[in-house]
Formats: C-alpha cells, structure tokens, sequence
C-alpha cells in the first residue's frame, strides 16, 4: 500500500494545482468583464465574439473542480506526468503542470498494462472528495503489479447512481479508450449489450474530437441525438461536465424546429412512414398540388379578355417542373410564364403596330389581375409542409395513414415534414417581403441615430455617462446606430438548434438501431461531412421501422465510409443479474452474445407471485424499502401499469434498485423490452409475476 508520505506528498501537489486553476479562473473571469465593457472603436460583433470565447473559456474551467487531477504515470525515465479532466501550464516557463485526460501523453494511464507497459513504471490513480485526497492506488506495470488495478473502477461501478450519467474521464477502460481516439473521418458505430458505456464512451469521443480538432468542429457545433426526454436529461451532464458546451441535444420528435414531438404510431404506420417507400408519395402529393384548368379562366383586359386554359396551364407546369426548383420557388417559373403568354395573346389582340407602345403596360395589368393571381393561388399553391402533410392525411383511402387530425403529429412524421420542407422550399415573395421589412427597420434605427447627433445638447460628460461612448467616438452616424443594433447573444446550442438549416461537424446518435431509414435522410442532412459516432445494440430493437443491420442502414450514405467497434464488458450489471437477463436474450435472439459482467457482488434477484389485489402493496413496500437506501430506483412494467413506467421510457438509463412488475406481458408485447428493463439495475433486482414462475427466472 502507498505509505503517508506519498500521500502527504500528493496532497500538496494537488493544492498547488487548485492553486494554479484558481489563479487561470481569475484571470478568465477578469478577461470575460474586460470583453463585455469592449474597448474604445471595438465593433459590436467583434466585443460579442470575445464575450462568447471568454464565457466558453470559463466554463471548461468551472467544471474542473471535481476531480481535477485524477493520476500520475512515472515513465522508466524522466518525470511523471499527471493526468487531469483539463490542461494546466505554467505560466512562467509555459511547461505542462497538469496534461488533458485527451492529449496523447495521456493515453497510457488508460491502455498501459502489465504485459504491454508503454514506457511507463508506474501508474497512480488518486481518489478524491472535492478538493481532498483520500487515498491513492499505484499499480506497478514492470513488478509485482501493486494495489489492485480495478479498485478505482470499481468503486465506480459499485457507487450508488444520481440522477444523471456521470462521466468516465478517471476510470476509461482500454477497449474503450481505443474507440475513443478512434481517428476515422466517417461513421463510427460502437455496439454493445447493456451496461457496457457505450453512450459514455461515445460522449466522451465527443470531447476527443472537439479537444483535437476543435478548429473544424466547434464553429458548427455537434448534435447528440437521444431516444425520449428521460435519457437527455441523463446524459446532458456529461459533456458540460467535461468542459464542451457547444452540444444540442436533441429527440428524433425535435429535429424540426418548433417541433417537440413524442406520440408514437402504430407499428404498420410507422413501418410505412419510416421506409423510404413514402418518398414517391410525398412527390406525388406535392405534384398533385401543380393543377390545370378544369375550364379556361377569363382574364379581362380592358376591351380584351384573354383566357387561361390547359394548353398555357399545361405548359407554364411542365417549365416549372423542369426548373428543378422546390414546389414554392418554382411557382415563380409557371407563374411568369402564364403572364407572359397571356400578355402576347392580349397584345396579338391590340394589333402590331401598338403592341410594342403597350407592352409594358398590358404585362402589368396581366401581372396585377385579381382573378387571375386567385386562379394561380389554386393551380400553384403556396404550399407548407404541415399543412400538405395533414391534408394527405386526412384525404387519403389507405388506412394506415388515413387519421380524421391530420396534424396530430408523431415521432415517424418529423422526418416527413422535414423532406417536404426540402420539396417545397421558401415562399419567395414573403422572404423578399421580410427582407425589406429588415431594411426599413435598420434604415429607421440609422435615421433616428442621425437624428440623436443632430439634436444633442449634452455636454461631454453627460453623453459620456448616459451612452456609454464618448463623443469623439461619434464621428458618424453610424457608430451611434451601432448600439441600437440588437445583437445575436445566443450561445452556438441555442442558435442551432433554431435554425432547421443549421449543419453540424458531428452528429451523436443513441439507440440507433430504433431509427428508420427516413430518419437518417434527416441526420444526414444535418452533417453533409458525414462524421458520425452511431450507438447502438441490435438486439434491443422494438422499433417496428428500425434497424435490422448497420449495413442496410449505413451503406446508402456511407458506402466505405464506416466502421464497427464491439464493446463486450459489462460495466452496469452485476453478473447474477445479468444471468437472469441472459437468458431472456437467449429465447428470441439466441445469436447473439451478452456481454460479460465485470462484477458479482453476490446479491441474488429475488421474485415474488401476486396477484391484481395484492400487486399494489407489493409495489409501495418495495418503494418504502428503497427509500431508506442510498442511491436510485425504478418500477417498470406495461404500459398503463399503474405505479410503473413502461420499459422503453428507460432506454439508456440505470437504477440502483429495479422491480420489475408482469414480466409475461412485457414480453408477449416486445422481448427486447423485457431484456431492457432486467438490465437497468446496478445493485438489486425484483421481479412480480403472475401465475406461474416465468422460466427464464429458473436457473437452468
């Protein structure tokens, strides 16, 4: 065991680290106030992007409190290098005090082993409680092996859970920190049973990324895309509490803006809706919209009247249509050729002679015609994706489609609403009026800015105190504008998350394998780089419209551009748990291979039969019980069980303690569900059956 002295040591050189981040907050802090005052002639956009890089700044610091310096590796030669959640530098000589958990002078401490010591002697884990050193764990790699190398992780494993996910950084594991650094430009997907990280791991490759190329990343930011809101709100934690806030986290219901959708369908709807089968009926329905002329519409012109029929109708469509614009933007093209071919008939009507004098004239009376531009409103609508969506809907004969709300959305209809957004486009007209409404606004600030210096009184020092700027700061009408412009103060999260057309670096995607193949058209719309980490295990599909193999999936997008990475330990489920799941795999995808538990505390899942009368009771003693613990707890069951949440609500999540109630339904209803809801428990299992013993709670 390591003796007092080295630990004293430690301790002292963990307080000069504090230290040195304390002294790196000040300064930060200090910097942040500097840019919001922003200096003399300093542009507004200019003083904001200082104000957002100081704030980042700040906030990679603030989270380095916990577990600051978590190790020391003592190279064969040389001096040791200690390993922390942030870099520290001495600010005299600019040498290394502290080394990034992700810099590659680091990655020993996670891969280094006995038989393969990569130059290093000695590796010392610290384990600590704030800022307080508790104990150390050194592990000699080139002698008798020292304290117990698994102690830190553990201890991890065994500690009671929170209530979000906590973050690896001191305990990654090496076929984890492998996948971590991975270094491939395309798709990444990592699979794994339950329990095995793989969400964390993909987290954390997340800060791999932004620490090594966060010139190419950050600027766009990265998308993590979740099952349902529980899972969010537990890993949301992680990456902030790594220092990364440039992060949207999203649900597959979110992906459109304004949308927060978490309805399901019916699996027949969501089987159709999700497969790529529906694109010709989204084409169909736009193009549907593109009508004739049931009977020619008369277009009076003065003495003139001229009609549109199906023949000019018919031939403004096919020119749009050829255009290759979305529906909206090319309505201009079949509304430009009806005016223009209806103003040559009215002037073939006037005569030769005065056509070329009335030209204009009779094009802008064809242009401005009331009923005419109603005519064209039906035949070449303004079109919107919700509207066309529920409309589809609510008119169709198919009956799985077919509902009487047609804009009750569902998770399977974002990613509809998303393709029509692409196969309609922008309305040009209401962006050129929106566009000029802009203009005259920031004229009108301008205006009024000009007017302020033409009209001011004050003297020096009252201007200097009531603006904020002073007066040979105002050299043109302009500056002072500058300070009625509202700037845009929103974080990189906020303003993507906004904007439907926004395009990240990297894109997160967890429970992948529940995805259709219409989701991923919209996940690869948000990432043109195709820089993806895709989490998933094939064997936890329940989604009706979900993945049956990466390939099937990936190789539209990505041909070549993908790899696959297995993780195989267990880190969540204790090994008699674990048991009792297996064996539920095992009965509807005995293919497949569980991973293996890295514990067995030797708590054996207890199992109880009741009935509907007594199912109440047995659920509050089981609350009552957990209660006076330390730690999380969770009843799951069918759906509409009263006192459970249904299994897939707990996808991705973990407990302390979890009782699960009628297995036998869950399970008629979806195996997968019940093999989720086994696997959620760190500690303590329970299960309440009706009728007889269930078999996989029989040990073989």
């Amino acid at each position: 065991m390591t003796g007092h002295h080295d630990l004293q040591v430690e301790r002292e050189h963990l307080a000069e680290l504090y230290d040195r981040l304390d002294t790196e907050r000040a300064t930060v802090h200090d910097e942040y106030a500097a840019a919001l005052r922003g200096e003399d002639g300093e542009r507004a956009m200019d003083r904001d992007v200082r104000v957002r890089e100081t704030a980042t700044r700040m906030r990679r610091l603030d989270v380095a409190d916990r577990g600051l310096c978590f190790g020391r590796l003592d190279p064969e030669r040389g001096a040791a290098t200690y390993v922390g959640r942030i870099g520290l530098r001495d600010r005299a000589t600019d040498e290394p005090v502290l080394v990034d958990w992700r810099a590659p002078a680091a990655r020993p401490f996670y891969t280094a082993t006995g038989a393969r010591p990569e130059g290093v002697r000695r590796r010392r884990q610290f384990h600590t409680r704030g800022r307080h050193l508790d104990s150390i764990t050194d592990e000699d790699l080139q002698g008798d092996g020292g304290d117990d190398p698994d102690a830190a992780l553990l201890a991890a494993v065994n500690a009671p859970r929170g209530e979000g996910m906590r973050d690896i950084v001191a305990t990654i594991q090496a076929e984890q920190d492998e996948i971590i650094r991975l270094d491939h430009a395309g798709v990444v997907v990592i699979e794994g049973g339950p329990g095995t990280g793989k969400t964390v791991v993909a987290l954390h490759r997340v800060a791999y990324l932004l620490y090594t190329h966060r010139a190419r990343i950050e600027r766009h930011g990265v998308l993590v895309v979740g099952p349902n809101r529980s899972f969010v709100r537990h890993v949301e934690a992680v990456l902030p509490s790594l220092g990364e806030s440039d992060v949207v986290f999203a649900m597959p219901g979110d992906l459109v803006p304004g949308l927060h959708v978490t309805r399901e369908d019916t699996p027949d709807a969501a089987r159709r809706k999700g497969s790529l089968d529906v694109l010709p009926v989204l084409a169909a329905a736009v193009a549907d919209r593109q009508r004739l002329p049931d009977d020619p519409v008369p277009v009076r012109l003065g003495d003139t009247t001229v009609h549109l029929g199906a023949d000019v109708a018919g031939w403004a469509r096919d020119e749009a249509r050829a255009s290759g614009r979305p529906h909206n933007e090319a309505r201009e093209v079949f509304v430009e050729i009806v005016t223009w071919a209806l103003t040559e008939r009215a002037l073939s009507r006037i005569g030769r002679d005065l056509a070329g004098s009335l030209r204009a004239d009779v094009a802008a009376e064809v242009a401005g015609h009331e009923g005419l531009a109603r005519a064209l409103d039906g035949l070449w609508p303004v079109l919107t994706p919700a509207d066309l969506l529920a409309e589809l809907y609510t008119s169709t004969d198919d009956p799985v489609l077919h509902r009487a709300e047609g804009d009750a959305w569902t998770v399977s209809d974002v990613p509809l609403l998303d393709e029509l957004v692409d196969l309609l486009g922008t309305d040009p007209a209401a962006e050129r009026a929106a566009a000029a409404t802009r203009r005259r606004e920031r004229d009108e600030e301008a205006e009024y800015a000009a007017g302020v210096l033409e009209v001011m009184t004050l003297d020096r020092e009252e201007l200097d105190e009531d603006l904020g700027v002073t007066v040979q700061d105002l050299t043109h009408a302009g500056v002072l504008a500058d300070r009625f412009v509202e700037i845009d103060t929103r974080d990189l999260a906020e303003r993507a998350a906004a904007d439907r057309d926004w395009t990240y670096r990297h894109v997160v995607v967890d429970e992948a394998q529940e995805l259709s193949a219409m989701d991923w058209r919209v996940l690869m719309r948000r990432c043109p780089a195709r820089s993806f980490t895709v989490v998933g295990d094939l064997a936890q599909r329940r989604s009706a419209a979900g993945a049956r193999s990466w390939a099937a999936m990936l190789d539209p997008y990505v041909p070549g551009r993908w790899v696959h990475r297995a993780l195989t330990v267990n880190y969540r489920t204790p090994a008699e748990i674990l048991a009792v799941a297996t064996r539920v795999l095992a009965s509807y995808a005995p293919d497949v291979r569980p991973p293996e538990s890295v514990r067995a505390p030797g708590v054996v899942p207890w199992s109880c039969r009741v009935d509907d009368a007594g199912l109440p009771a047995a659920i509050a003693a089981f609350e009552a019980a957990e209660a006076t613990r330390e730690g999380t707890s969770v009843v799951i069951g069918p759906p509409g069980t009263a006192g459970a949440v249904p299994a897939a609500e707990t996808k991705g999540l973990e407990f302390d303690a979890v009782l699960v109630v009628d297995p036998d339904r869950v399970l008629a209803e979806n195996p997968a569900d019940l093999y989720v809801a086994l696997t959620r428990a760190t500690q303590r299992l329970g299960v309440l059956y009706r009728g007889s013993r269930p078999a996989f709670l029989r040990a073989p």
